[in-house]
């Protein structure tokens, strides 16, 4: 049995457990191609101009499933609360709607609700509704299922807060290891980017921009990287509540970096008409000002030119660059002064050389 799952939107965040969860029911999944420009179009041409980028990407992702990779049944979760009142955006929300609707081919698809701000619609729920239309109906099987799926999914997020990068730590994840390496910051420059793991992983979509900043000498930090707890702290840096099932990765992410003396910057990406995003980033641009952060915003959408992405990532670091140097000067002045003025006080003591 073989069941289409979309390389986008939830895929960078929880496919480990997908990928034991199915598996161990012996379902196979099929993958969609890589996001392409091609695939980017296709998915536009579906859906109003108005709707947000990973939207666009995910519909193209369903077509490349069901036209080149010949799969009949796709699954799209509707994720609508994580927690209680806790809600993610009205796009993701209703997904599946959205794919039903402008998708005119024959396919089964796979809709379960995951609204923990409701009765019975937990994550056993979830997982029922995952695999029922599949005929598996055992709530032993599919709980027993769930745990290796978590085994797949713990492995992921260990090596990710130990600062291994997530597409490195999924591939390894899912290959059932765990590898934990001595990882050393020689890099003079250090930046926190921060974004939906939709954004940021989707090699078309960033522009390869961890790449970028590694040919500029520039250290990658990354929400992963971050335990829950730490993303929490940065909520009450910024002074604000969890509200968006997705905010501990941009909003708290932000708050934890901004107070982490060893970061020089912070960087968001953020898809053109998002919403909660924009609320986000409004908040994080305002702290980062009396923080004395800088900060550099981002934001992409289909038509977003490469060259100008480029362009304004080199200078951001030019500029993290020269203040960094800057204030290494300064410490040393600084530095340079204490140092005399000790020695005048040596030299007074001693009545050796007057100053």
């Amino acid at each position: 049995m073989k069941i289409g799952i979309p390389r986008a939107l939830g895929y960078y965040n929880y496919y480990p457990f997908w990928f034991g969860f199915f598996g161990s029911l012996g379902i196979e999944i099929v993958l969609s191609d890589k996001t392409t420009k091609k695939l980017v179009s296709e998915g536009s041409a579906l859906v109003v101009s108005e709707t947000c980028l990973p939207v666009k990407i995910y519909m193209g992702h369903v077509l490349n499933l069901l036209n080149q990779k010949g799969v009949d049944i796709i699954y799209s979760p509707s994720i609508q609360s994580i927690d209680h009142k806790i809600y993610n955006c009205s796009k993701l929300r209703g997904l599946p709607d959205l794919v039903r609707n402008v998708v005119k081919k024959d396919f089964l698809l796979i809709e379960p609700t995951l609204d923990k701000s409701e009765k019975n619609q937990g994550l056993y729920q979830y997982l029922y509704e995952s695999v029922a239309p599949l005929g598996i109906t055992d709530k032993k099987t599919i709980k027993k299922a769930s745990k290796v799926g978590w085994a797949y999914q713990n492995n992921f997020t260990g090596m990710t807060r130990d600062g291994m990068h997530p597409a490195e730590a999924m591939e390894t994840a899912i290959k059932g290891k765990v590898v934990i390496k001595s990882r050393k910051n020689n890099y003079p420059i250090n930046i926190a980017v921060l974004s939906h793991g939709y954004n940021l992983y989707d090699n078309h979509v960033s522009m390869n921009i961890f790449k970028k900043l590694e040919n500029l000498g520039v250290k990658a930090h990354v929400s992963e990287n971050l335990s829950v707890e730490q993303m929490n702290e940065g909520l009450n840096v910024l002074n604000t509540s969890l509200y968006w099932a997705n905010e501990l990765e941009i909003s708290g992410a932000a708050g934890s970096f901004m107070t982490n003396k060893n970061i020089d910057g912070v960087l968001t990406l953020t898809a053109f008409g998002c919403g909660p995003d924009s609320l986000m980033v409004e908040r994080i641009t305002r702290y980062a000002k009396r923080l004395q952060k800088p900060l550099l915003n981002l934001t992409v959408d289909e038509h977003t030119g490469e060259a100008g992405f480029i362009t304004r990532i080199e200078a951001f670091t030019d500029m993290l660059y020269r203040r960094k140097r800057s204030n290494i000067v300064q410490n040393l002045n600084k530095q340079i002064k204490i140092d005399s003025e000790r020695q005048e006080v040596v030299y007074s003591r001693d009545n050796i050389v007057k100053v």
